[in-house]
This record gives C-alpha cells, sequence and structure tokens, in this order.
C-alpha cells in the first residue's frame, strides 16, 4: 500500500522516523493550548481539538497522498489567533473566531481543488514570503520571552529585561541552554527532550506538580464549537472578519505549501519543480482545518518538524501513518500535559527555538535591491513590534507595490499583489489595524 520498495525503504526504517517525527513536533500539544488559553478557550478543549486535528490531517497525509509529512495547529497561526485576532478585538469572542478559521478551511478546500492555489503562490513575491515567515519566528520567540518574565513591559522603553533571579526566568534559561546543547548534538527530539528535562528540574525544584494525576480519558467541555456552517459565515459577516479570513488564508497556504515543498525536496519526492500528487496533500491539511476549528482548534500546517523523521529515512506514509497512531495515544495524558503547559518556563524554550529557526528565511532576502529588501524588512519588524502577524503581512503587501512603481518597475508586479494591497489597505486605514 505504502510503495515501500519503490521508495527504496521498509518498515522498520518507517516506524522509527514516524517516532521522531511525533518527539520532535509534540510540542504542540502543549504549546496549542496554552496560546489559545490566552483567548479563553479551556484547556482540555484545545488539547483535545488539537490531537484530533493532527490525526485528521496526517492520516489523511498518510493514507491519500502517501508523504512522510504530519499535519498539525501551526505555529504562528494560533498566535495570530489569539493576540491579533481576539485579543486585539473586545467584541470578538473566540467562538467568533473559529468561525473564521472553520470559513477559511472551506475556503482552502476549494482552492485546493483548483488550479488558482498554484497561481496565488507564484503571484507572492518570494522575498515577501520569506519576510512573513521571519516576521513570526521573530514574534514567536517574543512571546516566549515574554511568558516566561526574561522580558518584561516598561514603562519607559515599552520592554526592559526581566528579573534574573525570578524561578520562572531561571528554569527557562536551564530549558533553553539544555535544549540548545540537545540540537547542537543533533538528537532528535531535542526539542521534546529538553521539555521532558526541564520539567523533571521544575519538579524537583517544586515549581511542578501532578495534583490532577497523569492519565485521564479525553474530553470537550464545550462540545463541537462549530455545527453549523451558515451560521460561522453570519458570524464572520456580521463582524467584518474578511481580512481575518483572508490573512488565516494566506498564512496556510504559504507556510503549507512551502513546508511540503520543503521536506519533499529534503526526501527526494519532487519531480523537477513539481510536487507529485500536491492537491491530496493539500486537501489533508485543508480538511484538517475546517475539522479543527468545529472542535476548537487555530488552523494547521504541514509542520518543517517532518523534516526530522524524513532525516531518519522516512520516505512514505507508513511514517506519518505511525505520527498519526502516536497522537491518538496523547489523548489520554490530558492532566498531565495540563500540569506541564501551566509552567511557560518549561514550554519557553521551544518557542524561541522555532522562532530562530524560522528567522532563518531572513538569508533568503534579496538584501541589495530595496525595492524587494524594504518590504520584506517592513513585514519582519513590525510583527513583534505590532504583536501582530496580519499587521505585518498588511504592511508588506502595501509597501511592495509602492516601491516598486517608484522604481518604475509596476510592470513586475503581479495583478494580485496590487488587489491586495488595495484590500490590506481599506483594511488598516477604514477597518482598524488589527
Amino acid at each position: 500500500m505504502f510503495k515501500l520498495s519503490e521508495n527504496r525503504t521498509n518498515a522498520r526504517t518507517e516506524i522509527l522516523a514516524g517516532i521522531t517525527t511525533f518527539l520532535t513536533m509534540v510540542y504542540i500539544v502543549v504549546v496549542n493550548p496554552i496560546i489559545l488559553a490566552d483567548a479563553g478557550v479551556p484547556f482540555d478543549q484545545v488539547f483535545t481539538a488539537t490531537i484530533i486535528a493532527t490525526i485528521i490531517g496526517t492520516l489523511w497525509m498518510a493514507l491519500s497522498a502517501n508523504y512522510p509529512i504530519a499535519i498539525a495547529p501551526g505555529m504562528g497561526l494560533n498566535a495570530y489567533f489569539a493576540y491579533s485576532v481576539v485579543g486585539a478585538n473586545e467584541n470578538i469572542s473566540y467562538t467568533t473566531a473559529f468561525s473564521a478559521v472553520f470559513i477559511a478551511g472551506i475556503l482552502f478546500v476549494i482552492l485546493s481543488l483548483t488550479p488558482f492555489r498554484k497561481k496565488l503562490i507564484e503571484a507572492i513575491p518570494s522575498n515577501l514570503k520569506h519576510g512573513i515567515t521571519a516576521g513570526i519566528g521573530l514574534f514567536i520567540a517574543f512571546i516566549g520571552l515574554r511568558l516566561t518574565g526574561i522580558v518584561t513591559a516598561d514603562p519607559n522603553n515599552l520592554v526592559a529585561l526581566g528579573d534574573l533571579h525570578s524561578p520562572s526566568v531561571v528554569l527557562a534559561l536551564i530549558g533553553l541552554a539544555i535544549t540548545l546543547i540537545l540540537m547542537s548534538l543533533n538528537v532528535h527530539g531535542a526539542l521534546f527532550v529538553g521539555m521532558v528535562i526541564t520539567g523533571i528540574i521544575a519538579f524537583f525544584t517544586g515549581q511542578l506538580s501532578f495534583d490532577q494525576g497523569i492519565m485521564s480519558f479525553p474530553s470537550l467541555p464545550e462540545g463541537l464549537i462549530i455545527t453549523n456552517p451558515f451560521s460561522a459565515l453570519t458570524d464572520v459577516i456580521s463582524h467584518g472578519l474578511y481580512a481575518v479570513v483572508f490573512s488565516f488564508l494566506l498564512v496556510t497556504i504559504f507556510d503549507t505549501t512551502g513546508t511540503m515543498i520543503g521536506v519533499a525536496q529534503q526526501a527526494g519526492l519532487m519531480k523537477g519543480n513539481e510536487l507529485p500528487r500536491a492537491r491530496k496533500a493539500l486537501l489533508a491539511d485543508s480538511a484538517a482545518t475546517t475539522i479543527g476549528a468545529m472542535f476548537g482548534t487555530s488552523p494547521t500546517s504541514a509542520y518543517i518538524e517532518s523534516s526530522a523523521g524524513v532525516a531518519a529515512g522516512g520516505r512514505t506514509g507508513l511514517t506519518t501513518l505511525t505520527v498519526s497512531a502516536l497522537f491518538g495515544l496523547t489523548l489520554f495524558f490530558s492532566p498531565l500535559i495540563g500540569a506541564v503547559s501551566g509552567i511557560s518556563a518549561i514550554t519557553a524554550p521551544a518557542l524561541i527555538i522555532v522562532g530562530s529557526l524560522m528567522m532563518g528565511a531572513i538569508a533568503e532576502i534579496n538584501w541589495k535591491e530595496l525595492d524587494e529588501a524594504f518590504p520584506a524588512f517592513l513585514v519582519v519588524l513590525s510583527m513583534p513590534l505590532t504583536s501582530s502577524i496580519a499587521t505585518g503581512i498588511a504592511l508588506g503587501f502595501i509597501s511592495y507595490p509602492l516601491m516598486k512603481i517608484a522604481k518604475g518597475k509596476w510592470k513586475e508586479v503581479h495583478i494580485f499583489v496590487y488587489i491586495f494591497a488595495v484590500l490590506f489597505f481599506i483594511q488598516l486605514a477604514f477597518i482598524g489595524g488589527h
């Protein structure tokens, strides 16, 4: 079924690769509920929804597309959901925000079935794509520093160094050091192993306790958050969440396509410039986003951590089948993960390091051409400083065509980019820049 011999691999290698991918990305079941808790979503709800969305997307990828690429709620998209959509708008509840995710998921399903998605990806200037990735990385790292108190608010300077003697900061710095050493030594699942070691230190220093036990049956305290597509659409229209849906859609499409191509190239699965079975692979992500929103999690994305499994020899869907089975087991450990996620110092090092990995995209920006570099720079700069991924994307899309027009290169800009620029300008100027 998985064409193992054709892909020059065997069952043992694939299962080990699956375990490797699982260990590198299982931090999401801890980190995702923490970030969405800031939007008021109950921990158990997000925990279960995260795993359901991951299993659906990853199983689809395994059985339909036969790729070793895992799907789970995306880092960056969860931050956008919690801080830019719900946090910045008092009149938007998390249920309304999930409506926007649901509608974005439906649109993504439709786009995945048409050639429009491919045209859209080709239309977006590559320097802006790299800027968006790097900006999200910086923003996530900043959240990690802020959650633990390494960086705190300051009346004169907006931000300042926190109290380096506080137990939370000390634990976070130790965790960061341990995880970085593990990563430097190329330990598989370094992010996860780092969390475990930091958790053990937290336990013995009295910061972590397991009052609720370790295992329990999965629960969805809120039940299904979205049951009716029409009421979701009404939510989006009545709150004017068009820009939010568009941002979710845009970031998901870039993120997923970019990651899939990156992992597929590493695994030697690309045929020239084309990704075989790309439609099936994209449908895995769009279906997971749509179903995930119904249960209560932010949009899903292909996971760059899948490259760890590929490095361990994963080439087929048997790798991702293993990943989904392991996530299924995780469902029963909600109290354990709940206790760990209550200590931000355990999870923050993962945020800071994922941020640093995403920042690597900066190297791809063409810094020699001001009209290419400045819009990308604006994206990177504004995401962490405005605490808004959408604002960063908007400023990039508005400044890019303006710079091109000023240099007399207006013909080089795709018509889609002009349309986006106008839409984003209207959103920032008249709807409010959230």
